[in-house]
């Protein structure tokens, strides 16, 4: 008699089968209202139509939701990867991309299944988030000539150039297509600013950004606006079409192998680290890294069959998943669901939405994504080196390319190496004695050994006491201070009983009271 009591009990408080599923369909509502403007922005800022975008979502959520090795991470097309998809695009055609990204989809199910997920998570996070600093500038300073209806120019410095003359071009007592224009992509970024601040807490979820694309859109619609707006197919079935013969034939070319690569690494890269922060929201089921790494491979994969965008898990999508009270991966599916739904039944009300909108969302979105606050952290905990790091991965993005600004930071990060090359060995010992967990560090805990380290901390059960010795770690590098601080917070936050030993340097390195 006191099963169907407690089942009951479960329900009303979201914790059965029943329970989460409304947990789910909820959260999977909020994700799709934050992802349709996202999917139709990221492929216009990636120089494809609005569609690709939304195919992507679409394997994204389904296909890769089903999937996932993290199962609260919503996947889709991500701001990271639109300026390499730009470029690419501009050099070699939009028939070119779908099957180099069929092959950096198979490269990232072949790491998955070599187990290096653990290898994409050492890269530095000065790398990471000068990348992704340098890309939130190139996508605000081409976005920028979106909101004038104008197209961007071929790189960032050329965009840079020609913003004072978009500027100075304008008519204020003229208003022309590109006046308009440019004042719905304002009420776009307005809409979105404001309502960050003035939201009620009962309406938290409600994105921005649908907000700001609902409000230009019936502007320009209820003004008969002349300006540029978002083309889609009559049938979402077009967008679904398979290739045709001789698809395979650019891969035969030494730069597209290079392009897939550089795809495959950054997109895992992005992922594993959203990944990552996704698991730092939540307390039910970790991430499977190498789980999650053929996941995304076999959407890539689909995605290129279908020549649409590239896919990563996407940070934003997936902290509105979990903050809407998603439970498990159906919310993700759901999403995905929902995206292919409104496409095949309602085409024609994305064809009102202003290209300027979509404009102003990425502005806000490439905006945020251009933040100091992680170079300032960096230079505070862990001195010059990092902070120069994350400068020079942002500055050559910015005026180079994304792969050559990624390669070059990864090799700066190789010179914090330098002083202890000679003595690089580490060891990680583990005794349990009862309800608590002693980790014994040995040697140099560098990037090097982190993806050994990783692996011995997520052995440790959860609600055990924990004591992570460094007395004998000669030095520590900001990659490995960095992960080990996040993990040693987590299980603090968790309620765990944490304790930290070593020598004052390496302590300091933690930037964490042990």
């Amino acid at each position: 008699m006191s099963k169907p009591a407690i089942s009951a009990q479960a329900e009303a408080e979201g914790t059965g089968p029943f329970g989460f599923l409304m947990r789910d369909f909820t959260a999977s509502i909020v994700v799709f209202l934050v992802a349709m403007p996202l999917c139709m922005g990221i492929a216009i800022a990636s120089g494809v139509p609005a569609e690709k975008g939304l195919v992507t979502g679409i394997i994204g959520g389904i296909v890769v939701g089903m999937l996932a090795g993290s199962p609260l991470q919503v996947s889709g097309p991500a701001a990271g990867l639109a300026v390499i998809v730009f470029e690419f695009v501009r050099d070699n055609g939009l028939a070119a991309l779908g099957p180099v990204l069929l092959l950096a989809g198979v490269l990232q199910i072949v790491a998955g299944a070599a187990r290096l997920g653990g290898v994409f998570r050492a890269i530095s996070p000065a790398v990471v988030h000068g990348m992704l600093a340098g890309i939130g500038a190139l996508i605000v300073i081409g976005q920028f000539h979106i909101l004038f209806d104008a197209k961007p120019m071929s790189s960032g410095v050329e965009n840079l150039a020609m913003m004072p003359a978009r500027v100075l071009g304008l008519s204020p007592f003229n208003l022309q297509s590109t006046e308009m224009a440019l004042m719905l992509g304002l009420l776009t970024i307005g809409t979105m600013l404001i309502w960050e601040k003035v939201k009620p807490s009962s309406l938290s979820l409600l994105p921005g950004a649908l907000l700001g694309v609902l409000a230009a859109t019936l502007v320009a619609w209820g003004a008969g606006l002349d300006v540029a707006r978002i083309t889609v197919p009559d049938s979402i079935a077009a967008a679904f079409a398979l290739p045709a013969d001789g698809f395979l034939s650019p891969l035969t070319q030494g730069s597209m192998i290079v392009s897939a690569i550089a795809i495959a690494f950054i997109a895992s890269a992005e992922t594993l680290l959203s990944a990552a922060a996704v698991d730092r929201m939540h307390d039910g089921v970790r991430t499977d890294y190498n789980k999650e790494l053929r996941a995304q491979g076999v959407g890539n994969l689909l995605c290129g069959v279908f020549n649409a965008l590239p896919m990563t898990g996407v940070i934003v999508r997936s902290s509105a998943n979990v903050q809407a009270g998603a439970k498990t991966r159906w919310s993700a599916v759901m999403h995905g669901v929902w995206i292919l739904a409104f496409v095949a039944l309602l085409p024609g009300l994305l064809r009102e939405v202003p290209m300027a909108a979509l404009g102003g969302v990425l502005v806000v979105t490439g905006w945020k994504l251009v933040s100091l606050k992680h170079v300032s952290h960096l230079f505070r905990v862990h001195g010059i080196l990092p902070a120069l790091i994350w400068t020079a991965t942002f500055v050559l993005v910015v005026t180079t390319d994304l792969l050559t600004g990624v390669l070059v930071g990864i090799a700066l990060s190789a010179v914090e190496l330098l002083p202890h090359v000679r003595n690089l060995k580490f060891k990680v010992g583990e005794n349990s004695v009862g309800e608590s967990t002693r980790l014994e560090l040995e040697g140099a805990a560098t990037f090097i050994g982190l993806a050994r380290l990783t692996n011995a901390l997520e052995q440790v059960p959860p609600s055990r006491s924990v004591h992570v010795d460094l007395d004998r770690v000669h030095v520590i590098d900001h990659t490995t201070a960095e992960m080990l601080t996040e993990w040693l917070s987590r299980r603090r936050l968790r309620g765990d009983d944490v304790k930290v030993t070593g020598p004052a340097p390496i302590l300091k390195s933690l930037a964490f009271a042990g």
